[in-house]
């Protein structure tokens, strides 16, 4: 008679065992994605840092097309030189960080690229938050700091920050001077900008137009003289003309 209960006993069991794992199974996929950053050895205020970043795919039917880094404080978009990454992609700056894209990964695959920084700040940690895209619009937000990571069951399924954790400067080491920034070069005003201001070369040639029109070491203009002449003669002829009526006449 004990038989048959140890028998369904055994069976209720194993129910529960493949119930267990079933639920282990579909839970390890999100406890196991993450991004990351990693540089070996890597001190604060050391120069030419390759670092390696690796974002996990979440998605079962699109594949990743951009990673966007939001550079921690004492970094630049600047400080950034791009190494390696997936075929085709390509690093731009942004205002906050830089992003690389490309053509999109296979579903499921990972995204990995390296980054050389000039120099690395003068701190213990440094946080890289990092947004991930797909080919179908959805992004993953890499985000979350080490205190709030978890979920709201504790059981650290959210979306980390890349995090890289850094060793004491080395004696002597100092911060270099910053990277240059390139600015905007503006051009010259023409002479029909709505400002209406001359060019220097506009100036140059009314200049000398002016010095065109004066004459002589005491710098009268030409039409004086011109006009002092003219005057001269219609008088004389003026004078000649009345002489001529008054012999006329007598």
């Amino acid at each position: 008679m004990q038989r048959p209960t140890l028998v369904r006993s055994m069976r209720r069991l194993g129910a529960l065992t493949a119930v267990t794992f079933a639920v282990a199974v579909a839970t390890a996929g999100p406890a196991a994605a993450h991004a990351e950053v990693e540089a070996e050895g890597a001190r604060a205020l050391d120069q030419n840092v390759a670092l390696t970043f690796s974002a996990a795919s979440e998605s079962g039917s699109a594949g990743i097309s951009k990673l966007e880094v939001i550079l921690p404080e004492g970094i630049t978009p600047q400080d950034i030189t791009y190494k390696e990454g997936p075929e085709g992609w390509k690093l731009a700056p942004t205002s906050r960080g830089y992003t690389v894209s490309g053509p999109t990964l296979a579903v499921g695959e990972d995204a990995e690229h390296v980054v050389v920084v000039r120099q690395l700040p003068d701190a213990e940690e440094l946080v890289f938050k990092t947004l991930q895209s797909y080919s179908d619009g959805r992004v993953d937000r890499w985000i979350q700091l080490e205190d709030n990571a978890e979920d709201d069951h504790g059981h650290g399924h959210g979306h980390p920050a890349p995090l890289l954790e850094l060793k004491p400067a080395a004696p002597g080491a100092t911060p270099v001077s910053p990277s240059p920034t390139k600015e905007p070069t503006t051009p010259a005003p023409s002479p029909d900008t709505p400002s209406g201001e001359p060019t220097p070369k506009t100036s140059a040639q009314s200049a000398e137009a002016v010095a065109d029109d004066s004459s002589g070491d005491d710098g009268l203009p030409l039409a004086v003289p011109l006009g002092i002449g003219a005057a001269v003669i219609v008088l004389g002829g003026g004078a000649w003309w009345l002489r001529s009526r008054r012999s006329a006449a007598a």
